[in-house]
């Protein structure tokens, strides 16, 4: 047997084997199906789906970045600059249910100051549903009314607390009347850090009975009015806000006005952010009624856009315990979702015989 027979003996060989073998074709396995990114609308700009399940997810947040020169919360402060950056992070979630939206919003706050200061804050985490709010966030004495103003330094008369955890009922007629109730409590981190200045707040550790607030308002046209009250149980004394605002279109305005159930005595509603130099008379005396309201405080504002990325803002405040405030600012977005703040602020304090101005120049980025 030569080479040539031998070589074509192989290749009918392996014709025949494969032949065999026709029928066992390989076949490529189906691909899995791709579920792309869906966005969901529903509850506004930025949700989309969770992949897999019918929860909506919105991610946010933001960069800060400010010089502050002097306090305006601490006549006594010797630290003429400071350089303050922040970074928050915001994750949204809705779902539909036959109860209306089963809403959670989360934010975690980054703060550095000069001086490697640094901090981490959940700063709001709760849940919502039907018109109830479980969980923390602000106070609903400041949510429920409005903030004392469109500036950075809105507290230097202290408005009421912030940061806390609560159980809230926000009741929404259609018709313009809404109405809010809660019962609220900051005593469990034993801080004091949710309102007010350290020096003065009023945590125990050990008590049960939670603060209450409730208040009312009514909405028609360019006009809004709304009233609330807050209860401190500690102290047992409260406060009572309320509120007017109107939007002129070529401006927009608020006057609010607080009343204390005890002058002479601070609570987590008619307290204050001061430091306790604010109340410390020129020969040493301390009356820490006069770092608050004493019995009313009357807040004032006006905001003039002067065109779509220029807006002018001033803010005045006074109190029965004389301490006058005054600020303005100017909030320019030289392009979308960023915005440059300068802002000053004069405050004068009567009893301590002295007076501050101090300025914030505020970067952000939000997205």
């Amino acid at each position: 047997m030569n080479i040539k027979s031998l070589l074509l003996g192989s290749a009918a060989a392996l014709a025949a084997a494969s032949g065999a073998h026709a029928a066992d074709a390989i076949v490529a396995a189906e691909p899995e199906p791709l579920e792309y990114v869906r966005i969901c609308d529903a509850y506004g700009a930025g949700y989309f789906f969770i992949p897999g399940t019918e929860t909506c997810l919105k991610i946010g947040g933001k960069v800060r970045t400010e010089g502050e020169w002097y306090n305006a919360y601490n006549r006594d402060s010797k630290q003429g600059t400071l350089w303050h950056t922040r970074a928050e992070l915001n994750v949204d979630t809705a779902t539909d249910t036959e109860y209306g939206p089963l809403k959670t919003e989360t934010i975690v706050r980054w703060d550095w100051n000069d001086g490697n200061s640094t901090s981490t804050n959940l700063l709001w985490s709760y849940i919502s549903l039907g018109g109830f709010t479980v969980g923390k966030k602000d106070s609903a004495y400041n949510l429920y009314i409005g903030y004392a103003g469109d500036v950075i330094n809105d507290d230097v008369i202290y408005d009421g607390p912030y940061e806390l955890n609560q159980i809230t009922y926000n009741y929404d007629a259609g018709n313009g009347f809404t109405a809010v109730v809660s019962v609220e409590d900051s005593n469990s981190s034993g801080s004091g850090a949710s309102y007010g200045a350290s020096w003065w707040t009023d945590d125990k550790a050990n008590h049960y009975a939670p603060d209450v607030v409730a208040g009312a308002g009514y909405k028609a046209g360019a006009w809004s009015f709304k009233v609330v009250g807050g209860y401190d149980s500690i102290v047992e004394e409260g406060a009572i806000k309320a509120r007017v605002d109107a939007d002129f279109g070529a401006f927009s305005a608020f006057l609010m006005g607080g009343w204390n159930t005890d002058g002479d005595k601070l609570n987590k509603y008619a307290g204050t952010n001061q430091d306790i130099s604010a109340c410390t008379a020129p020969n040493g005396t301390v009356n820490e009624s006069k770092c608050g309201w004493g019995d009313w405080a009357v807040w004032g504002g006006v905001g003039v856009p002067i065109n779509e990325k220029l807006k002018w803002n001033v803010q005045l405040a006074y109190t029965d315990s004389k301490i006058f405030e005054a600020t303005s600012n100017l909030k320019f977005n030289p392009v979308k979702d960023l915005l440059i703040e300068p802002e000053v602020t004069y405050v004068h304090y009567d009893y301590a015989k002295d007076d501050t101005v101090s300025g914030i120049l505020r970067f952000e980025r939000n997205f």
